[in-house]
């Protein structure tokens, strides 16, 4: 044929093109997490791949200048041809049509299709030419970086390449949706991301639900608080209950088959201080170092705003932690249809998740929430309307709402809904 050299010519280097624009979309595409895992696990090629895409600036550099250049020379050899055989002026445009419709079909799209299905796979497969190009255009890469250094100081432009914690969790979203971790693995990676945000106030026993014996009291009172209480620790003040000095354990208390006969200050242990606007994370670090249970949760003037054991930490990262001596408490309880009873200490966030509600309400607790609604302490029939909800009270005790009824209704209709 008389243009057997062109047409080959143009075909080997659609292919070449095909092979940039696969190798662009694998790169940027590909999972880094599962390639060093391949790498670790030693399939062939992943831990090249792994290198190319630590330097991937450069490496993205190679694949840009390498699929344009086989794009212009293709586009060339075209041209030439087209016009030996149309004439000059039609063999142009005939050029430009059939190159444009190729590279597009088989140069781009079709390529880019492929390698985006299996990023990781052909990541390995193209890795080895990749490595000698990246070499051989070094200097071209070189010229780029300092371009691309020179154009971030022109442009003030600071790359930032930390992920967030909305980010992350999207992705941990993301991951349980393709089936790749189950929904408990994906709680717990929710669990954990959400942690460093936590401060102590989100997750502390409030003061009104604390268990704590005065210093003078007697041993037999004491014994009474272990046996009424059934924990296996109790807090211990000194004149009332913002000024707590330490902790009674039950094993310290008990001694052989009967009570200790030290005197209780003899056993009782420090106690960890923490704010309320401290991070759970923090607490944990001062509970380890002091290998202690308990911290004591101040409030701004000092005095005592609950407490955080080791127990409530380890559930925001697992979930509930049961033992035989817990009461069991359902939070959520539906009585009829569409009508719930639930627990005053409930958190707000929970809640507002349970009823997918959207609440604008710096309180922790639903109780906190009820008396900012109310802006008082309501008495037991008082209800209101909230969105979708009616809230009424059920029982009060201690100066705060302990059990409310939550009943679903339809939506008021607004004005413009019934034109």
């Amino acid at each position: 044929m008389e243009y057997l050299t062109e047409i080959a010519s143009i075909v080997f280097l659609l292919a070449m093109s095909a092979y940039f624009s696969a190798s662009e979309t694998a790169y940027s595409s590909m999972n880094r997490t599962r390639m060093k895992t391949l790498a670790e696990k030693g399939t062939r090629g992943a831990k090249l791949a792994c290198k190319l895409s630590e330097h991937y600036d450069k490496l993205i550099s190679t694949i840009l200048i390498g699929n344009n250049i086989v794009n212009i020379a293709m586009a060339s050899i075209a041209t030439l041809m087209f016009c030996e055989i149309y004439g000059a002026e039609l063999g142009a445009t005939v050029s430009t049509v059939v190159i444009t419709i190729v590279v597009l079909i088989f140069g781009e799209i079709s390529p880019k299709s492929i390698a985006k299905d299996c990023p990781e796979r052909f990541a390995i497969f193209s890795g080895p030419l990749l490595r000698i190009l990246v070499w051989i255009l070094s200097p071209f890469n070189f010229l780029f970086s300092c371009w691309k250094k020179l154009l971030s100081k022109l442009f003030r432009l600071e790359s930032d390449n930390k992920m967030s914690q909305e980010e992350l969790l999207m992705f941990v979203d993301e991951v349980e949706q393709e089936g790749s971790i189950n929904e408990d693995n994906g709680e717990l990676l929710r669990n954990a991301i959400e942690f460093s945000e936590l401060e102590a106030k989100d997750i502390l026993t409030p003061r009104v639900n604390l268990e704590a014996v005065p210093l003078n009291s007697t041993k037999e009172e004491i014994a009474h608080r272990f046996l009424e209480t059934k924990f296996s620790r109790l807090l211990v003040y000194e004149n009332n209950i913002d000024n707590i000095i330490g902790v009674i354990h039950q094993k310290n208390f008990y001694a052989g088959t009967g009570i200790t006969g030290k005197a209780i200050k003899e056993i009782i242990t420090p106690i960890v201080f923490a704010f309320a606007n401290e991070k759970v994370s923090e607490i944990m670090r001062k509970l380890q170092k002091q290998q202690a249970q308990v911290a004591v949760v101040l409030d701004e003037f000092g005095g005592t705003c609950g407490i955080v054991t080791m127990e409530d930490v380890l559930e925001e990262l697992v979930g509930d932690i049961w033992d035989e001596h817990d009461e069991v408490v359902e939070q959520f309880k539906q009585v009829e249809e569409d009508v719930y009873q639930v627990d005053g200490l409930v958190s707000l966030d929970d809640f507002a998740e349970f009823f997918e509600l959207k609440l604008d309400s710096e309180m922790v607790s639903l109780n906190g929430w009820i008396l900012e609604h109310f802006h008082s302490l309501p008495q037991n029939g008082d209800s209101f309307e909230y969105e979708h909800l009616k809230v009424t009270v059920l029982a009060t005790e201690q100066r705060r709402v302990s059990l409310l009824e939550v009943r679903k209704i339809a939506e008021r209709k607004t004005d413009e809904d019934e034109e």
